[in-house]
């Protein structure tokens, strides 16, 4: 990436604390009421404050932890069920409707289920953090699974191969971008529910820690909660796009776009071609 989009990108975020700190700073009560809301100095002074205290860290490794396993189960058991859906008729009609059934119910309405099935918070939080991450890795595997060209399976047949070489040489490295696509989506969805989990039924957690500054009105605490999450959705998600460009790194990349004036500028007029001279008639006879 240049720097030019560097630059376009930190002045966007500054652009946005400046608006932040202008409208709290000023108390501005329009529509909305910003006169609650802690300035960027107060959140950033409560930020480091936390930065040096053992819970904050201990907080933080909760929600990393549970992130890590119940994202990395999804990511196994989803790759899974979403290939073997797409290439079996009968794990299509057996796993496909119940699937379909579990699919729309939000992942942090089953909290009563976790409750209620396992015997712990802490193993209730990873459940709904995995259910969270599955089913976008499942649908994004079967689709890009089933879109492969059965053209690359039949040259390995046709070469005497076998099914799981046809598994892990054609089918599994084809669907890898449709894959990681799920996968990208699944991070920042588990995110969501591991956060909203833990402010349920946690005990300790970013989430957790969040609600709690909440009830006691401390709203420079609340925003550091906040900032942390953001802090590290975006880590991870640029972790699994880092693992995906990097697992796909046979794949041909487009070349970056050049802007259009400077396209427009180094263009060639088009060449403009003389008309054809008109052929004589041949006298008729």
């Amino acid at each position: 990436m240049s720097a030019g989009r560097w630059l376009v990108r930190a002045a966007s975020l500054a652009a946005a604390l400046g608006l932040w700190q202008l409208l709290t700073s000023l108390d501005v009560e329009l529509w909305l009421r910003f006169g609650q809301f802690p300035t960027v100095g107060e959140v950033a002074s409560a930020f480091g404050d936390r930065l040096g205290t053992a819970p904050y860290w201990q907080d933080l490794g909760y929600s990393v932890r549970r992130i890590v396993i119940g994202f990395l189960l999804a990511a196994v058991l989803g790759v899974a069920a979403g290939t073997a859906i797409a290439r079996s008729r009968w794990a299509a009609d057996l796993l496909g409707p119940l699937m379909e059934v579990a699919r729309p119910i939000p992942a942090i309405a089953l909290v009563p289920v976790a409750i209620l099935l396992l015997p712990s918070n802490e193993q209730g939080i990873v459940f709904i953090t995995f259910t969270a991450a599955f089913f976008p890795v499942l649908v994004s595997t079967r689709h890009a699974v089933r879109a492969l060209t059965p053209v690359w399976e039949e040259a390995v047949l046709t070469m005497g191969g076998g099914r799981l070489r046809v598994l892990f040489s054609v089918v599994l490295p084809g669907a890898l971008p449709g894959i990681f696509g799920g996968l990208s989506v699944g991070i920042g969805v588990a995110w969501i529910c591991v956060i909203s989990a833990e402010m349920i039924s946690g005990e300790y957690g970013v989430g957790y820690r969040t609600w709690q500054d909440y009830t006691v009105v401390d709203y420079p605490g609340v925003f550091v909660g906040m900032v942390t999450i953001g802090a590290l959705g975006w880590l991870t998600s640029t972790a699994v796009e880092f693992l995906g460009r990097r697992a796909t790194a046979w794949l041909p990349r487009p070349p970056e776009r050049a802007p259009s004036r400077a396209v427009r500028r180094t263009a060639a007029p088009p060449a403009v071609s003389s008309p054809a001279p008109a052929l004589e008639k041949e006298p008729v006879s």
